[in-house]
């Protein structure tokens, strides 16, 4: 099952959460809500929200209590990348003008500020503790992470631990609390909640390490961003860090590294990076995140969220978007 046939037979559900997004967004302050809705129309996957969708299938399906889980975890999505523009200072997001582009970094944080608020306003709206502290949680655990990228900036003696530690709270912990929580929203049994978990960040650490090698392999147009824009910004990820340290080219990111001249060359070591052995190692490693994956789900009952689950694991390491 593809991930074509995945989204059209959840077609309903999914466009029921888009219409929840918009409306979770709306204000009377103009240029908040221009600028926040903005950032909603520029698209993405909605992944999150389909894994809570997919996450409820194990319990009794709910969805208009399920939205409580998937509106927030996207909106929560949604202001780490508004926040992550600022950052980088970037001028395209999806192939589209970001927020502080088109406005500017004030607007771009504040909207970044209202979207996170109007996420937690939301899953407050559910009446499960528990729900609420794994959220709370895994909010700390992203701003921890997103702030550790910024510490590793152009640090090239962080190692491979590092990195998958940053990744695991900066993308994985959502996905995997995605899959927890709309299993928990439905009250599946605890056994099938912690599987959720357990699946959901092993495809999670699978998303980033693909999007990672994508920045690379991939074109602007398939992007919507310049290709090696995180090496162009400093963020170091693995098939950067695998080239500099055990790659064919290891000597010339050597002695770049060591003379201070790494960032003069960094467009041509972009294209060295794209020629080395890092590309195949991070693939490798992505790969048997999606097996970790699909063996969890291996021990779970037979039915059509499973195999749906097993399809998105599958599209993660395939995809070129």
């Amino acid at each position: 099952m593809n991930l074509v046939d995945i989204y059209y037979k959840m077609k309903k559900d999914v466009q029921y959460i888009e219409d929840e997004l918009e409306k979770a967004i709306d204000t009377q302050v103009t240029e908040l809500y221009q600028s926040s809705i903005h950032l909603l129309k520029a698209g993405g996957k909605r992944i999150r929200p389909v894994f809570v969708l997919l996450g409820g299938k194990w319990g009794d399906y709910d969805l208009k209590r399920l939205k409580h889980v998937a509106v927030p975890l996207e909106l929560i999505h949604m202001a780490t990348l508004v926040h992550d523009d600022v950052i980088d200072d970037a001028d395209k997001r999806r192939g589209k003008e970001t927020v502080r582009r088109k406005w500017d970094n004030k607007t771009a944080m504040y909207a970044g500020d209202y979207i996170l608020a109007r996420a937690l306003a939301i899953a407050a709206e559910l009446p499960i503790p528990e729900l609420h502290q794994i959220l709370a949680n895994a909010m700390v655990e992203v701003v921890v992470g997103e702030f550790e990228q910024v510490k590793d900036l152009k640090n090239w003696s962080q190692s491979f631990r590092t990195y998958l530690r940053r990744i695991k709270r900066k993308t994985a912990l959502l996905i995997a609390i995605s899959c927890q929580m709309g299993a928990m929203a439905s009250g599946a049994p605890r056994k099938i909640v912690n599987s959720m978990y357990r699946y959901g960040y092993n495809v999670g650490m699978a998303f980033q390490i693909t999007d990672d090698i994508l920045d690379f392999t991939g074109t602007e147009k398939q992007l919507g961003k310049p290709a090696g824009s995180d090496l162009m910004n400093g963020n170091i990820t693995l098939p950067a860090l695998y080239s500099a340290h055990y790659g064919r080219y290891r000597s010339r990111f050597q002695e770049w590294i060591a003379n201070g001249t790494f960032w003069d060359h960094v467009e041509e070591a972009i294209q060295l990076v794209r020629q080395d052995e890092g590309i195949a190692f991070s693939q490798k490693l992505a790969e048997r995140y999606v097996e970790r994956a699909k063996a969890i789900l291996a021990e779970l009952p037979d039915n059509q969220a499973k195999a749906s689950l097993a399809g998105i694991a599958d599209f993660i390491v395939a995809r070129k978007f």
